[in-house]
């Protein structure tokens, strides 16, 4: 109970509280102490302190003096379960220090025989503040007392603001140094990134490189890539208590509603446990309590594919703020590798195009060159050998054999060199197309549908693709027509080349370069996820066909 002098006995209490505060240590222990220091001054038997601190309904922080009845199970009545001083508080209703003329804790306890409550049936409620934030809420009791004089609770008052104050200033302590810690983490995730773009230029495997390292240098549960093609989630890595899956999964829509608010103007969300169930459930995780989940919009890249950043934890952190601000600057360092990545394929690419130009180069002068001097000076030198009489006939014959095959070598060098260097893409693949074709004395039918710019490796594979089929129709078709015919859509390129010749032989008839070409055909389509066919039937002619799904952009940000 106060003293008889309650002025001075204030002024002893919250000189002995301040001191305690003030010494260092961690928060939990902390408030025992404080707790100790208060019920030894006022008289008092039992408190405990509840903590909000936004993200859940309580926590219990610490205790001292509790009777049997809540110490129960490892003080299981204090950890869970609905109170009426923490509905008063959730609801906005409890501002002062209050009577309390009932604890339901208590009650429960003698309904449920928890043990002995030691005469306590009542207790005073005083909220915690920091200025005008509320952090939480003190508790005190005594055995029989069921009401606190405006003394008392003045007294209490005070001491909650001191409380409130000193519980303030460790979360914001705790808050810097786990921003700090985060951030370093971050920076050490960017080095091992941008290492990681050395070697993987595709975006998917870059997609689970970033999974893989978020898992190393972060601590959330779950991490994982999401891609958004049009309306539809496929999740293309996800980590899990030490396991990498790179296996793309479709999420299905209850897994994906929450996602679909994620872009340019709102780049960060959380969903709520059971969106975390659901997606756990599809990706066949292990069952996980998951208190939290983000996730965040990778700033659109040169690559337009909208990627999407998701991390989780079992247990909430208390500091979704600074984890959020972190996994934003996630999502900005894994699109600057993916703009690296692209950035270095293309400079590969052109590396490769700038040796083929060089290679095409060097052959025309050199080999070429050689072979038409060949095919000349064996031209001069048949005339000689008709000139010089009958008898140098055999050698003549060898002479003009010897032309024969310098020109047919020249024929076949121009054709490789046109390969390499695929002049005249600039003017469009159907142009260059018809312009093989009329080389290879095709007469060339086009047709164009839609008009889009194709990526580098798409284009470059389908005239691959048109050039072998022309090469087919001009050496087996037996016809000098062709139809090429390309259709381009917002979401693939169809590649058709067809003619009206002697159309492709049975398997065991087919020659070994004819069956060769279609199977180059056939892998460079699927290389790109695309579909190949062939029709054909004898004397009805030959359709080559090459489907290739092209990049979806996204255009709703």
């Amino acid at each position: 109970m106060l003293t008889k002098d309650p002025r001075i006995h204030e002024l002893i209490t919250l000189k002995t509280i301040a001191e305690t505060l003030n010494q260092p240590g961690e928060l939990s222990p902390m408030l025992t102490l404080v707790l100790e220091k208060l019920l030894g001054l006022t008289g008092l038997t039992s408190g405990w302190i509840f903590l909000s601190d936004g993200l859940s309904e309580y926590v219990f922080a610490a205790d001292y003096g509790l009777p049997p009845a809540l110490l129960y199970k490892d003080k299981q009545p204090m950890r869970a379960g609905r109170c009426w001083c923490m509905d008063r508080y959730k609801d906005g209703k409890l501002n002062n220090a209050v009577n309390i003329m009932s604890c339901k804790r208590l009650e429960d306890a003698g309904d449920y025989n928890w043990g002995d409550t030691r005469g306590i049936t009542h207790h005073a409620t005083v909220p915690l503040r920091s200025g005008n934030r509320k952090v939480g809420v003190l508790n005190v009791a005594a055995p029989g007392k069921n009401h606190f004089s405006d003394e008392e609770l003045a007294l209490l008052q005070a001491v909650a603001f001191q409380i409130g104050g000193a519980v303030e200033r460790m979360r914001l302590y705790t808050a810097e140094q786990r921003r700090a810690d985060l951030f370093e983490r971050l920076g050490t995730f960017s080095r091992s990134l941008r290492v990681a773009t050395m070697t993987h230029s595709d975006s998917v495997q870059l997609g689970e490189q970033a999974v893989s390292l978020v898992a190393a240098h972060f601590e959330w549960t779950f991490a994982a890539v999401i891609e958004r093609v049009g309306d539809d989630f496929i999740m293309r890595a996800c980590h899990s208590h030490g396991r990498l899956n790179n296996e793309p999964v479709h999420l299905q829509p209850e897994a994906a509603e929450w996602l679909r608010h994620i872009g340019e103007k709102q780049p960060i969300s959380s969903a709520t446990g059971n969106e975390a169930a659901a997606l756990g459930k599809q990706w066949g995780l292990p069952p996980l309590a998951l208190a939290s989940l983000m996730a965040v919009h990778v700033p659109n890249t040169g690559l337009n594919m909208p990627w999407i950043i998701v991390v989780c934890n079992e247990k909430e952190s208390g500091h979704f703020d600074i984890e959020s601000e972190v996994l934003v600057a996630l999502g900005e360092h894994f699109a600057v590798a993916l703009d690296s990545a692209s950035l270095e394929a293309n400079r590969r690419e052109l590396a490769r195009l700038d040796e083929r130009n060089r290679l095409a180069r060097d052959l025309h002068d050199s080999v070429c060159q050689m072979l038409f001097s060949l095919s000349m000076t064996a031209k001069g030198t048949e005339s000689l050998l008709t000139a010089a009489g009958q008898e140098m006939e055999a050698a003549r014959l060898a002479v003009k054999d010897m032309q024969s095959l310098s020109k047919q070598a020249l024929k076949e060098m121009r054709e490789l060199i046109m390969q390499l260097r695929p002049a005249g893409l600039e003017t469009g693949l159907v142009t260059a197309l018809k312009r093989y074709g009329e080389k290879l004395g095709l007469r060339v039918n086009t047709q164009l549908s839609g008009v889009l710019e194709l990526h580098r490796s798409i284009e470059e594979a389908l005239w691959r693709i048109g050039q072998e089929a022309l090469n087919n129709v001009c050496k087996h078709a037996g016809v000098s027509e062709v139809d090429v015919c390309l259709e381009l859509t917002v979401d693939q390129a169809i590649l058709c080349i067809s003619d009206h010749g002697r159309g492709i032989e049975r398997a065991s008839k087919q020659s070994r370069h004819e069956s060769l070409g279609l199977i180059t055909m056939q892998e460079r389509t699927e290389a790109l996820g695309g579909r190949f066919n062939v029709r054909s039937a004898r004397r009805k002619g030959t359709v080559v066909e090459a489907v290739i799904p092209l990049p979806t952009i996204n255009h709703s940000g």
